[in-house]
């Protein structure tokens, strides 16, 4: 495992769950009064690197870091949709409901980070 996966799978202290927090702020000030897509490209590869570690760490870690990362990625794109949908269902999608599909998703994605790393430890 390289140097930068080991420490967003490790997550000492959420730090990296609070960096994707942050990042979902980000993300939420741009697409409300920013609206630059540099700003929005950057911020959300970022979210979806943390994300996408975490995920493939979660489901796929006896997989070499490069297919752990896309499945991750992959894995992190069907939850957005699906937590997304479930919103969608429930009230119409805007900014403040992609900010919180978002939160919902990285919530979920660290917790299943944190029990594998829990589950490997034992």
């Amino acid at each position: 495992m390289n140097r930068l996966e080991k420490l967003i799978v490790l997550d000492q202290r959420f730090l990296f769950t609070l960096t994707s927090y942050f990042l979902i702020l980000a993300i939420y000030i741009n697409l409300n009064a920013l609206k630059s897509p540099a700003i929005g490209a950057v911020v959300f590869v970022l979210y979806f690197l943390i994300n996408g570690i975490f995920l493939g760490h979660a489901f796929f870690d006896k997989e070499e870091a490069f297919f752990r990362l896309m499945f991750g990625v992959l894995s992190l794109i069907m939850l957005l949709g699906f937590v997304g949908w479930v919103v969608m269902m429930i009230y119409n999608l805007d900014a403040t409901e992609s900010a919180l599909v978002l939160f919902i998703t990285a919530t979920l994605s660290s917790l299943l980070n944190g029990r594998m790393k829990h589950k490997n430890a034992t």
